[in-house]
């Protein structure tokens, strides 16, 4: 079965939407909070981000060009000591009943991490080689790195977060 390269194309745009869009939100994230582990560690996702959407740009010129990805050209993978968690500064818990916009943050950061993990795996089922389900796998596992920075930082605080605000989940 031939490649088709207007689907792989389609599909490369997609994932680079996906990563300026969540760089974006990092970014502006960053900007909006005040906690300063916080804005270091948002930085630093919005670069990864922008680095993830460089190299699905080089991939993306790569299959235009040649109709082929380019692989020798390798991405930097994270090592996940390299996460640091938590997310936000342990001075979070003391102002945990107004910290809305950072619980905002780590939930819809998460919704964005998910649906990448999700689109990454679908795209590394339906390749056609090897090389290219290693491709999209690799880039779902960048983005569970950051998914699971940010659960982690949300469990640790959504109790006492609700119990602050007189939440109760129903």
């Amino acid at each position: 079965m031939a490649i088709d390269n207007d689907e792989i194309l389609d599909g490369l745009r997609t994932a680079m939407e996906s990563e300026l869009t969540g760089h974006n939100f990092y970014k502006n994230a960053a900007e909006s909070i005040s906690d300063p582990k916080g804005k270091d560690a948002l930085l630093r996702m919005a670069n990864e981000e922008m680095e993830h959407f460089k190299y699905l740009r080089h991939q993306y010129k790569s299959v235009l060009e040649s109709g082929n990805y380019d692989f020798a050209r390798k991405f930097v993978k994270l090592n996940r000591e390299q996460e640091e968690n938590p997310v936000f500064s342990q001075g979070i818990k003391d102002r945990v009943k107004e910290c809305h916009l950072e619980v905002s943050v780590l939930t819809i950061g998460m919704k964005l991490e998910l649906d990448a993990i999700n689109y990454y795996r679908s795209c590394a089922e339906k390749a056609e080689t090897i090389e290219a389900k290693q491709f999209y796998q690799e880039l779902a596992d960048w983005e569970t790195i950051h998914f699971e920075a940010l659960e982690w930082e949300l469990n640790e605080l959504k109790e006492d977060y609700w119990q602050a605000n007189d939440f109760i989940p129903m």
